[in-house]
């Protein structure tokens, strides 16, 4: 079973939202958890009072602060080098918006505790959750598409490559030089091509798709073409190249 769990959250404009992600982490996986460090990029709202308040509630929480906005990939990489440095043996991404269901931490750290992954991600593609959880038609389709050029492109069978729920070994956070990707929101799926170059150990878990009106940063067309962008950039070999 691995000890050392971070809980990594990139927190923009969060501030109507973070403490009740907290609030749903479940008893079992917070007596695993080490730390939570939480990065506020640049919000203009309340986050940093909310933030304030969880730290009087968590002694295990490290707030760090972008003085500015950044971009999601930006405050990852600040996050996941948080965790290299403190020798956290996994590293879950979990955002600030309630979007991705903390109640599933549990499931998704199993793989890490029967050393059979790597990297997981927490799929809202499997068992059919997705339209089932809300997630828009032209969302879906989009994504399906998308997940068919990938697969294609990088010789993989994921369900999808679009979820934010990841989790990463300490092997991973060492091997890629994460730091060199995108500072927008294809940094996950840059480090699942960055893991598949690797020949590191990738796993889905399904997750509960959940849309109740959480406000998304992504603008879906810019999304998709930057995901278009990462497959030309893998045929073109960028990323076996990063790996030299």
């Amino acid at each position: 079973m691995v000890h050392d769990v971070f809980v990594l959250m990139p927190a923009y404009n969060a501030g109507a939202t973070i403490e009740k992600v907290f609030a749903r982490i479940p008893a079992g996986a917070r007596r695993r958890i080490t730390r939570y460090v939480v990065v506020n990029d640049g919000s203009i709202d309340e986050t940093a009072a909310a933030l304030a308040r969880l730290q009087t509630r968590y002694p295990n929480l490290t707030v760090l602060t972008h003085t500015q906005n950044q971009g999601y990939g930006a405050a990852e990489k600040t996050l996941l080098a948080c965790a290299l440095r403190e020798k956290a043996d996994v590293g879950i991404i979990l955002h600030a918006d309630g979007q991705y269901s903390p109640e599933c931490i549990p499931e998704l750290l199993r793989p890490f505790d029967e050393d059979t992954a790597d990297l997981v991600q927490g799929s809202r593609m499997l068992d059919g959750g997705a339209l089932k959880g809300g997630m828009p038609l032209y969302k879906f389709i989009a994504n399906k598409s998308l997940t068919a050029i990938e697969n294609a492109t990088f010789g993989m069978k994921l369900a999808e490559y679009h979820s934010g729920f990841m989790l990463y070994s300490k092997k991973t956070l060492e091997s890629i030089p994460f730091q060199k990707l995108s500072d927008s929101f294809d940094f996950d799926l840059e480090m699942i091509v960055m893991a598949r170059v690797k020949g590191l150990r990738i796993v889905e878990i399904a997750i509960p798709t959940v849309y109740a009106g959480e406000v998304s940063h992504l603008r879906p067309i810019r999304y998709g073409m930057k995901v278009l962008s990462v497959v030309w950039s893998y045929k073109r070999q960028k990323y076996a190249r990063l790996c030299e």
